[in-house]
């Protein structure tokens, strides 16, 4: 078989031309550090490196939004800590208006202490991040969310939760909804209030009491009155208006336990004949008004049995707000732990990211480098070969 010139002229040529293209783009593999420089050199690992590049991206967004979930969490915990130190003031100011040897004026001074701690609690409780956002509104980030008004102080935020999603399929709540913190905390022992009536004139104090059967509450209202020189004491349904079965006519021991309905209570002292004591079922409160009502009470005339069950209460419902502050701060506790565990996986994630990613795109120098030179050596050799070549053109001889 005879083969022309002019194929053996093209033949060469071709060959020359994907020699001289294989040693550019090692050329430039080696000039850039990327192996892949377009798809047309490996499309299987160019696709695979497009996937990790987006995977990479995501995991770059997340952990932001980690960052910043993690800055207002935080901001929150160290605010509510605020909180937590100045209801701790307000307690230790309520107990020591307790001390029987104050006068009016000493309960007076104690009182202006409370109303100042109520406006520090008030600045604490409309705090902002550093957008200006302010932390406890819900969704409603920039509506004051206390505002004191005739009636006491009023929420005007609403129930919501933002969330930041910090990893695939997992969302975080970056705020807590003031109503939630400060507003909706159960007053007595958390299931049922028991107080002293304010016409009382005896010295009978009522503790908070305890659930000693959660099966038999009723949820219902009752009245303790106590007869004739305070010796004994009757208990009523004040919903249904029937007395209490066997809490009719008791005799009346300072101290002794007193119990019906599921619940356990006790009085303490002397009761006056016509003195009564109620208890009803917990119902939210405010910790701003259970403050305000200690600042009430500090400023009322009265002493004696009557200022002792009110600051007795006062002390109680401050013991809630405290521990329904402290629970929210174990839940943010809770989220920055989970926050802190989740940005250490997406670093992780990250680092393999891009490990996977050098792999696939990154240009092993020294093979390179290697291939550099062979392709270099070939294609010279190619173009000396093809220089002989030509010479055996018949046309060298005529």
């Amino acid at each position: 078989m005879r083969i022309s010139s002019n194929t053996i002229f093209a033949n060469n040529v071709t060959l020359l031309n994907q020699q001289q293209t294989q040693l550019a783009q090692t050329q430039q593999q080696v000039a850039s550090g990327m192996q892949l420089t377009n798809a047309s050199v490996n499309p299987v690992a160019y696709t695979q490196a497009m996937e990790v590049t987006q995977s990479t991206a995501i995991n770059t967004q997340q952990s932001a939004s980690g960052t910043a979930a993690l800055n207002s969490v935080s901001l929150e915990e160290s605010t509510l800590q605020g909180v937590t130190s100045l209801l701790q003031n307000v307690r230790t100011t309520a107990l020591s208006a307790g001390n029987g040897s104050l006068n009016a004026s000493d309960r007076a001074t104690l009182a202006t202490a409370l109303s100042g701690q109520l406006q520090q609690l008030m600045g604490l409780a409309n705090s902002t991040d550093s957008t200006g956002s302010y932390m406890f509104s819900g969704f409603q980030s920039q509506t004051t969310p206390f505002v004191s008004t005739p009636a006491g102080v009023s929420y005007f935020g609403d129930n919501g939760q933002s969330t930041m999603q910090v990893a695939g399929g997992r969302q975080i709540a970056v705020n807590d909804s003031g109503a939630d913190v400060f507003m909706r905390i159960k007053n007595g022992n958390g299931t049922f209030v028991a107080q002293a009536d304010t016409a009382n004139t005896g010295s009978g104090t009522i503790a908070a009491g305890t659930v000693a059967n959660p099966a038999a509450l009723t949820g219902q209202n009752y009245s303790i009155s106590f007869g004739a020189g305070g010796t004994s004491y009757s208990v009523l349904n004040t919903t249904t208006g029937v007395a209490v079965a066997g809490q009719t006519a008791q005799p009346y021991v300072s101290g002794q336990a007193i119990s019906f309905d599921g619940m356990q209570l006790s009085i303490q002292g002397t009761p006056a004949a016509g003195d009564s004591f109620s208890v009803a079922p917990s119902t939210n409160q405010s910790v701003f008004t259970t403050i305000s009502n200690l600042v009430t009470a500090l400023n009322s005339p009265v002493t004696g049995a009557s200022l002792t069950n009110s600051l007795n209460s006062g002390l109680g419902n401050i013991d809630n707000a405290l521990n329904n502050v402290l629970n929210t701060q174990t839940s943010l506790g809770l989220r920055i732990n989970e926050i802190n565990a989740l940005q250490a996986t997406s670093a992780s994630t990250g680092l393999q990211l891009q490990q996977t990613l050098s792999t696939l795109q990154d240009t092993n120098v020294t093979l390179a480098i290697s291939n550099l030179t062979m392709q270099q050596t070939i294609l010279q050799a190619a173009q000396k070969s093809f220089v002989q070549v030509a010479n055996l053109s018949m046309f060298t001889y005529m």
